[in-house]
């Protein structure tokens, strides 16, 4: 850390604050079903999925390099633009949380990015090839990827369970849920967390403090691994109430398929470097689920405004960012003015959050259900009906409790 300027440790700062919106933003991603299905109890999932998020970030650095080598031009890029850009994604983060929206924090910050890049530096500075190939293309892909593989594997579970003993199976599924969500979390660790590792190693070469093609250093790894932890432990409940029970009801058959799907895509992903969206993925994954049992409803107007959601993530950080950026180009009083926005924006999003609590007491909670649409309903009717071991099963799983309190836990009030 020999030789970092003011600015240049506010940008390290302002990045871990990131990696912390996503730790809770994206908790819902690993854990959404298996608290929704009981398979876990919500205090004990979220715990698990922050120890395995900060494992994971130690896995591989090929993420991180994507972000910090290959997006944009490194030569042309000021640690101010790279603050601008975390501006814009630490902002959507914290709207979407707000309405309970499972957005992409990595969009985000992607976003952010190319938008402070452009207002800094112009178009030439950020490499569509990248941008293309290794974000936009799997961020349409993903959800799709996963979906159909979620789909399929329900169908083929609840087939070679027919004869199963519905309370043994109950709890092989179970069990089966609890494996697979922590292999989403530990697949998190390792796509996520590099995000942040790839924005600060980028802001360390653009600040003088790194060489050019540097891998992230250790304590970049640990510090973003810490960072994306314990924001997962807080637990982003309002997303995870929709991801469990606003978009489909799942019972734990679909839960593990959902998963399972969910981490396979992400840790290939990973793995070739692409800059995955897990929210993508593991959405995609549980809508598929949801069409794979019969009688399943995914409930398209909650979907409707995920896509939608979606749709705008790149642009409005980019815009955000943009308008940022420019605005640090004033000087440092320029910049102080983004940080104090910031600072205030964020903390009048979580006084809004406050007239509406959800917690871990709440979180299973879900408005009525919505009737089937017309792609449920055919869906439904290409679906083998469910043997008796399948209904035997779905008996096992206990009903939600009405929670005790709803008064703000001290986790939540901590965002």
């Amino acid at each position: 850390m020999e030789g970092i300027s003011l600015i240049l440790a506010i940008v390290v700062v302002t990045a871990l604050a990131f990696d912390f919106t996503n730790g809770f933003h994206d908790t819902a991603n690993a854990m959404a079903t298996t608290i929704s299905t009981g398979a876990l109890k919500p205090k004990v999932a979220v715990a698990m999925s922050a120890v395995l998020n900060l494992v994971g970030a130690f896995l591989s650095v090929e993420v991180a390099n994507t972000i910090s080598k290959g997006l944009v031009d490194e030569s042309g890029i000021r640690p101010e633009v790279i603050f601008a850009a975390l501006v814009g994604a630490i902002l959507w983060n914290l709207l979407t949380w707000l309405v309970g929206l499972p957005s992409s924090s990595s969009h985000a910050l992607m976003g952010g990015l190319v938008g402070a890049t452009i207002a800094s530096a112009g178009v030439g500075a950020v490499h569509g090839d990248v941008l293309v190939t290794k974000v936009l293309i799997p961020a349409i892909a993903a959800p799709l990827v996963a979906g159909i593989a979620a789909m399929i594997a329900s169908r083929l579970t609840y087939t070679m369970g027919k004869k199963a003993d519905g309370k043994a199976a109950a709890k092989g599924y179970r069990a089966g849920q609890i494996a697979s969500a922590g292999l989403v979390s530990l697949a998190h660790g390792t796509n996520d967390a590099q995000k942040t590792m790839g924005i600060i190693t980028l802001a360390l070469v653009a600040g003088g403090s790194l060489a050019p093609d540097s891998d992230p250093p250790m304590w970049v790894i640990l510090s973003a691994g810490v960072a994306i932890a314990l924001g997962t432990y807080l637990g982003g409940w309002r997303i995870i109430r929709t991801m469990g029970k606003g978009l489909t009801d799942l019972q734990p058959q679909q839960g593990f398929a959902a998963q399972t799907s969910a981490a396979t895509v992400i840790l290939a992903s990973s793995h070739l470097g692409f800059s995955l969206s897990t929210t993508h993925s593991v959405s995609g994954a549980v809508m598929g689920a949801g069409l794979g049992r019969k009688g399943g409803v995914v409930r398209w107007s909650t979907a409707t405004r995920m896509f939608v959601a979606w749709g705008l993530t790149l642009p409005a950080a980019a815009l955000v960012a943009a308008l940022a950026e420019w605005i640090c180009g004033f000087g440092d009083w320029g910049t102080a003015l983004v940080a104090v926005f910031l600072v205030g924006s964020s903390f009048a999003i979580w006084k809004i959050s406050r007239r509406e609590v959800v917690d871990h007491t709440n979180v299973n909670d879900s408005d009525d259900a919505e009737s089937p649409g017309v792609v449920t309903t055919a869906m439904a009717a290409v679906t083998p009906p469910p043997t008796a071991a399948a209904e035997e099963l779905a008996a096992t799983i206990p009903a939600p409790a009405s929670p005790a309190s709803t008064d703000p836990a001290p986790s939540q009030a901590a965002v």
